[in-house]
């Protein structure tokens, strides 16, 4: 079946139709789950109800722009609301640079990379996550939040200043231990 067909199909509640669009779309709705989650559990926790918003919403989807950036949208928020308590360091000051942490280093996995990413604190992982790793602006971020601008450009230079010494310190290991 093509997307649009099961689409139809899920919107009759179809359970073959909602299997098929899962089994579609698994993958990639995972992802986005461990990119806002604090543990892969809670991705899973995160995907298993986004998934199920996302079926009880699907009649909302109106075949305008992409499914599965409605869809990501959907499993984003849902894992946001997780994090409702979390206390962001509020910021007044509006000024602070959107500072880039740049680092050539070749030889650091992609779930290293990840690894490290979910060990940020949760307020830092999730600006990050919504602004390096899904493009989302910092006046999106805020919206989204119900935190300043400033405050989500602060969040996001600690997170990258975080990021860049654990990298630093892996990548003087690595150095350190080729010259041996």
């Amino acid at each position: 079946m093509v997307l649009e067909q099961i689409i139809s199909e899920c919107k009759k509640k179809c359970p073959k139709a909602q299997e098929q669009l899962y089994l579609l779309f698994a993958k990639k709705f995972f992802g986005v789950c461990l990119k806002y989650s604090a543990s892969y559990a809670d991705a899973q926790d995160n995907l298993q109800d986004g998934v199920l918003i996302i079926f009880r919403k699907i009649e909302q989807y109106s075949g305008k722009g992409s499914f599965e950036g409605w869809a990501k949208r959907i499993l984003i928020n849902n894992a946001l609301q997780k994090y409702k308590g979390v206390r962001f360091m509020e910021v007044v000051d509006d000024t602070i640079e959107d500072v880039q942490a740049e680092v050539d280093d070749e030889n650091i996995s992609l779930e290293y990379l990840m690894q490290i990413i979910h060990e940020l604190p949760d307020q830092y992982r999730i600006v990050f996550s919504l602004y390096v790793l899904d493009g989302y602006s910092h006046k999106e971020i805020s919206e989204m939040l119900n935190i300043s601008t400033g405050t989500t450009k602060s969040n996001l230079f600690r997170a990258r200043m975080i990021l860049k010494e654990k990298i630093e310190i892996i990548t003087e290991n690595k150095y350190e231990s080729s010259a041996k």
